[in-house]
């Protein structure tokens, strides 16, 4: 039986997402909605890499010299895994375990991703808070799949345009005091490009280049904070004197 789709556009699971990521989700809302010049003590910034970059005023980022990369978190859009399996045959349709391996597939895989590439980008991995280390969260919420295989037997194939969607949310703090100091948020369609056959092969391709490039403008975007001036406490940069 095959099945094609141009593209599959699901919802969020009956696995509980983390409640920490739930709650981050839900407070980023309005920002998102509205996009408001500050939030949560951060000034709104220009990006060009993120579709929102907020940073605390009076932060001299150079004065961190490593990087302590958080355990990330990843949370399925709501009602994901219902609103999929109320669509698909019986043969695709997703139980609470294998929902439950996609989520730490992704988890492991950011996880992995932007380990690689800070390193690979010159930065100390910090193992533990410091005076000196920055702080980095991760998270992965909104997550889509539009087919997402198992490599069960007897399955039926889909063809479609996208592997689904996700939001990153990165958010860095200073790790001994817990003080925000900064937050982006990107939305990203995953893999869209030519129609082919999705599995769990082309779905993982598709979702670990969309990591990497998160984890490569993150990068980068610390290399901007650092070389930044100082934003004083009305969002604009510092004067010499101050």
């Amino acid at each position: 039986m095959m099945r094609v789709s141009k593209s599959i556009r699901v919802p969020a699971p009956a696995v509980p997402a983390l409640c920490t990521v739930a709650l981050l989700a839900c407070s980023l809302q309005p920002a998102l909605a509205r996009a408001p010049d500050t939030y949560e003590g951060l000034y709104k910034v220009k990006s060009k890499r993120f579709d929102l970059a907020y940073v605390a005023p009076g932060v001299d980022f150079t004065a961190y010299d490593a990087v302590l990369l958080e355990e990330p978190q990843v949370a399925f859009q709501r009602n994901w895994q219902r609103n999929y399996n109320s669509s698909a045959s019986f043969d695709r349709r997703i139980d609470d375990e294998e929902a439950a391996q996609i989520l730490e597939a992704a988890r492991a895989g950011i996880a992995q991703v932007f380990a690689e590439t800070f390193r690979e980008h010159g930065y100390t991995l910090a193992t533990s808070p410091g005076p000196k280390v920055l702080a980095l969260k991760t998270a992965i919420i909104d997550l889509q799949v539009n087919a997402p295989d198992t490599m069960t037997a007897g399955r039926s194939v889909t063809f479609s345009r996208e592997a689904g969607e996700a939001k990153l949310i990165v958010e860095v703090r200073d790790s001994t005091s817990g003080a925000l100091l900064g937050r982006a948020i990107d939305r990203r369609t995953i893999g869209d490009g030519p129609i082919y056959r999705r599995d769990m092969v082309t779905n993982r391709s598709d979702f670990e280049r969309a990591f990497r490039h998160w984890a490569k403008v993150s990068t980068e975007a610390l290399d901007d904070l650092r070389a930044a001036p100082v934003l004083d406490a009305e969002g604009e940069p510092a004067s010499p004197a101050g």
